[in-house]
């Protein structure tokens, strides 16, 4: 009773009172859920990144590539990216580029007065003829910025001198530096005056292809940035030879991680990568050598026979020179080699198992054991190797994309083909195939990408008459003839000369292969096929640009820009 009436007393109840009650009752919810509401919109926004890496910069790409707590990873046939893609292009090292007039006032300082007798043949070491090479080349190659020039060489045959530089395109969106060495025929007149006569094609001046030991350094300005060493260097011989075992007391005195197993093999290239990384991480956590295996095996959706196929080579795909030089890797054959013989020689080398994955790195950390063996079962997805790297395992490992870099002979191929074009063209990527033929998820990409098209799409996006290069999955080239009465039309077929028979690289890889030749696979043909086209003045892409259909077939457009 004594509540009632106190409850009375105040008017709680009271008829009078129960609609302005409500009201307020009402008020002071709807405010509630308000602030409510504002305060998780503040956490989204907060929180909240996009998933195409590709409106980011480079350290957004990185850490959208290198954090994931999803254990189905999607299945993707594309060219991977790689450390290199990723590198921040630094404008300020790349400005130290030389100048014509800076060879000419240094030819004026070092200029030479000599008796002339015009019998007496070129001599390649003399600053004169240097200094006329180098502005010969500047001259030559527009669409180049040169930082470095090497000490010319003698050639083969009278007057002839092969010279060296470095160099990178003007609008060059890499960070990556390039090399080319090329002939030189020198003319002497009878007064002695010097010219160059010709300029041999891309890479023909064998002989300064290496540095000679004790060659005095060539021509660079001054205020050029030391720290190029970290960029790739295309055209500079590779040695991706397997790291040797110093001796049984350096082996013994080492710690190495291990994967073994899995459902790994044999997926895409961007799985493969994913998990890879996730080892080298983890053993660079763990201050460890990694033992890999260089064998991969090749997902059908690369190989012409349509089936996958083991027996491929690391070094074939990848540049491990960079890679060992970079990190603590070493071979899994030469490891367990080595292994076996301490192992006979009882030698006691502790091994810790692991079977589990979601033993984190963390827990592993104090481990005293020679080797930590991660195995793996057969039941997926939770024997990928990438699951190592997920929960809290994702804070502390990071994937080293830096040490990871495309192989240079693949990407010597890329600058032989730009350099033949003179760095000076435009592409265009044109995705016909499958998607084509299929009307129901792409229903104009068919006619989107007919000559016809093409031609009336193209015409305000390329000027009539450049090179055009056409990177295309389209089986029968003839297809894109009538694009030649506007344009000097260039496919990777053209270009087959890189890597036939005759070729450096058939027989860098034969070598590599221990004597078996390597085909020119398809990743290696998509590879190429899209750096050449990412090198282009103007890239012009399928969807969005040639066709309104979506990528990913129709209802995708919207989902894939979420």
């Amino acid at each position: 009773m004594l509540g009632r009436s106190a409850l009375h007393r105040a008017g709680g109840f009271r008829p009078e009172n129960l609609g302005q009650n409500a009201l307020n009752l009402i008020g002071n919810i709807g405010f509630s859920l308000f602030v409510v509401g504002v305060l998780v919109f503040t956490i989204i926004a907060a929180t909240y990144e996009p998933e195409d890496p590709l409106f980011h910069p480079s350290d957004k790409i990185t850490t959208f590539l290198t954090s994931t707590s999803n254990a189905t990873l999607r299945s993707d046939d594309s060219i991977v990216k790689t450390g290199e893609d990723f590198m921040p292009v630094n404008q300020t090292a790349f400005a130290a580029f030389i100048n014509i007039t800076d060879v000419e006032a240094t030819a004026n300082e070092e200029g030479n007065e000599l008796d002339c007798d015009a019998s007496v043949p070129v001599d390649c070491k003399d600053s004169d003829v240097f200094h006329l090479m180098m502005k010969a080349t500047i001259e030559r190659f527009k669409d180049i910025h040169f930082y470095k020039f090497g000490k010319p060489a003698v050639g083969e045959g009278a007057n002839s001198c092969d010279m060296a530089w470095r160099y990178r395109p003007k609008d060059g969106k890499s960070a990556a530096f390039y090399k080319d060495y090329r002939r030189f025929v020198i003319h002497k007149s009878d007064n002695c005056t010097l010219s160059v006569a010709t300029i041999g094609e891309y890479h023909s001046g064998l002989n300064a292809r290496k540095r000679k030991r004790n060659q005095k350094a060539g021509f660079e300005k001054s205020d050029a940035k030391r720290d190029d060493f970290s960029l790739p260097l295309v055209g500079e011989a590779v040695n991706d030879s397997l790291p040797t075992v110093e001796s049984d007391k350096a082996f013994k005195s080492g710690k190495y991680l291990v994967y073994v197993g899995g459902g790994d093999r044999c997926k895409s290239m961007n799985h493969f990568l994913w998990s890879f990384l996730c080892a080298l991480g983890e053993a660079q956590y763990l201050n460890r050598t990694l033992v890999m295996d260089l064998t991969l095996c090749l997902s059908s959706v690369y190989t012409s026979s349509g089936q996958s196929e083991e027996g491929k080579d690391f070094r074939f795909y990848f540049d491990f020179e960079h890679l060992k030089e970079a990190a603590s890797v070493l071979d899994e054959a030469q490891f367990w080699a080595e292994w076996g013989k301490l192992h006979n020689k009882k030698t006691r080398l502790g091994l810790h198992l692991v079977e589990d994955f979601r033993v984190t790195p963390m827990k592993l950390s104090d481990v005293k054991d020679t080797l930590i063996m991660r195995k793996f079962g057969s039941v997926e997805p939770d024997n990928y190797w990438y699951r190592v790297c997920e929960g809290d395992a994702e804070s502390v490992v990071k994937r080293p994309w830096h040490l990871l870099w495309k192989s240079r002979r693949l990407m010597e191929i890329v600058s032989a083909i730009a350099s033949r074009l003179n760095w000076d063209y435009d592409a265009v990527h044109i995705e016909r195939g499958e998607k084509a033929r299929n009307t129901e998820l792409w229903p104009n990409l068919e006619k989107d990408t007919s000559p016809s098209a093409l031609l009336s799409t193209l015409q305000d996006k390329v000027e009539e008459g450049r090179n055009l290069y056409i990177a295309t999955n389209e089986a029968e080239l003839s297809f894109f003839n009538p694009l030649k009465d506007k344009y000097a039309t260039h496919f990777l077929d053209e270009y087959k000369d890189l890597w036939d028979e005759s070729s450096e690289w058939y027989s860098e890889t034969t070598k590599l292969n221990g004597g078996n030749p390597v085909e020119f696979d398809g990743y290696m043909r998509a590879s190429v096929d899209t750096e050449v086209f990412l090198r282009g003045k103007k890239q012009i892409e399928t969807f969005n640009e040639l066709t309104n259909d979506c990528k990913d077939g129709v209802g995708t457009c919207n989902v894939a820009a979420t």
